[in-house]
């Protein structure tokens, strides 16, 4: 793994998702399936689903037999793992929930906000090679908590036709309404733009591959976005009293995930990060997913050393990391030194790995840089909230020559007559 001095750093050698580039072709590509989506419903998406997935269906919608097999085809093991997660991450997202509130800060005036679940969801969960039962409640839960009113999901079948049993399980126990077998930018285009078997829907979230990702690029303004994830990213923060072998550990387990993750860790200590490397090279010899993880450390892995933790907690706000890990002394006297980080883990015993699986907060997080301005899936994607604005006519009375003074600087004479035709009753 690369090591560089702090004043090496730059930010674009960690610039790994290039969706805000313009890629003329692929764009074509996937407005051409998002058009034939809408314009021709299920058969397309059928279609798609035989040309991409390998698999002819009959139908698109998971039968309540198939769940059932699912149940019966899980061990007795993964429900108990399932539901302690259910619970630990239902407890976190109870206490995001937002209450409608009210003010009166005059006589005769009334002023609030009103917080309303939305109507309807459709999250994507990834699927075909792989199974992300996490991803079902990560993103299932919050919206069953915020009170959705319809919760549907997309997943890719596998090549038996079926969807992984794990994935059902979860979202039977998260509450899904409607799952769907179908992936990839034409389950994106289905949700938001509706077919004959699929349900249109008002807000899409839940990760997915670069067509995805496109898609729900494309889509947004006729439907909501959670936002467009990138490759996972890791920065761990370590001083000379780290273990090299935890958090060799944590970076290697989101290396693992992609050949663009970024695994980074900032250390104070030029020992430390001799140790480091020779630990990430003896545990990657031993790593299952060897050959992902390597070019990941190869291409976007990185040890800085710096001389302070300042000049740490300034390289990681630069960064923005999704994940970060800080395996320093006495870590909770510097997170007031955090402004940019998706998920914070404090201390040696916070691995990464704790926050995707049972931690309870979401595993949901904005990357590459995002983190900057956006937040984790929570409760409050899945809410809006409206303004409440109640006026007595003596409380307008006071204000009307205000508003009219105002509404006629801006040339807006039709806003200025709607006050001006009440206070001609007063």
């Amino acid at each position: 793994m690369k090591t560089i001095r702090g004043t090496e750093f730059r930010e674009e050698l960690l610039q790994r998702n290039d969706s805000s580039q313009p890629d003329l072709e692929f764009d074509r590509n996937v407005l051409a399936i998002i058009e034939s989506v809408r314009s021709e419903g299920d058969s397309a998406v059928l279609d798609f689903t035989e040309r991409f997935d390998g698999v002819k269906l009959d139908k698109l919608i998971v039968s309540e037999e198939e769940i059932k097999e699912a149940e019966d085809a899980v061990t007795a093991e993964f429900y108990r793992a399932l539901r302690a997660a259910k619970q630990r991450i239902s407890n976190y997202h109870e206490a995001q929930k937002e209450q409608s509130w009210f003010f009166n800060p005059t006589e005769g005036i009334m002023l609030g906000q009103k917080v309303t679940p939305i109507d309807s969801v459709g999250i994507y969960v990834p699927g075909g090679k792989a199974a992300y039962p996490s991803t079902v409640l990560m993103n299932a839960l919050p919206a069953k908590i915020a009170g959705v009113g319809q919760i549907s999901m997309v997943t890719p079948p596998q090549r038996d036709g079926k969807i992984n049993p794990h994935v059902l399980v979860a979202a039977k126990e998260a509450g899904v309404d409607r799952i769907y077998k179908v992936g990839g930018a034409q389950a994106i285009a289905a949700l938001a733009y509706g077919t004959e078997t699929i349900e249109k829907v008002v807000k899409i979230t839940g990760p997915g591959n670069a067509y995805v990702a496109r898609a729900k690029k494309w889509v947004f303004g006729d439907v909501a976005i959670d936002m467009i994830a990138g490759p996972s990213e890791i920065c761990v923060v370590a001083d000379e009293q780290t273990n090299p072998v935890y958090a060799a550990a944590d970076l290697l387990s989101q290396a693992e995930h992609d050949e663009r993750a970024a695994a980074v860790c900032v250390t104070t200590s030029e020992v430390f990060a001799d140790k480091l490397s020779k630990e990430i090279d003896r545990q990657l010899a031993e790593l299952d997913r060897q050959e992902i993880a390597a070019q990941s450390i190869e291409q976007f892995g990185r040890i800085i050393v710096v001389d302070s933790l300042q000049e740490a907690f300034d390289i990681v706000n630069r960064l923005a990391p999704e994940h970060l890990e800080l395996m320093i002394d006495n870590p909770m006297e510097h997170l007031a030194s955090i402004r940019n980080a998706g998920a914070i883990f404090l201390g040696q015993h916070s691995p990464e790995a704790l926050g995707d699986y049972m931690a309870g907060p979401n595993h949901t997080l904005p990357t590459n840089g995002t983190a900057a301005f956006s937040s984790p899936l929570g409760v409050y994607d899945f809410m809006k909230k409206s303004s409440v604005i109640y006026y007595s006519e003596n409380a307008l009375a006071e204000v009307a020559d205000d508003v009219i003074i105002l509404a006629e600087s801006e040339q807006l004479t039709g806003h200025a007559n709607s006050i001006k035709v009440r206070k001609a009753g007063y």
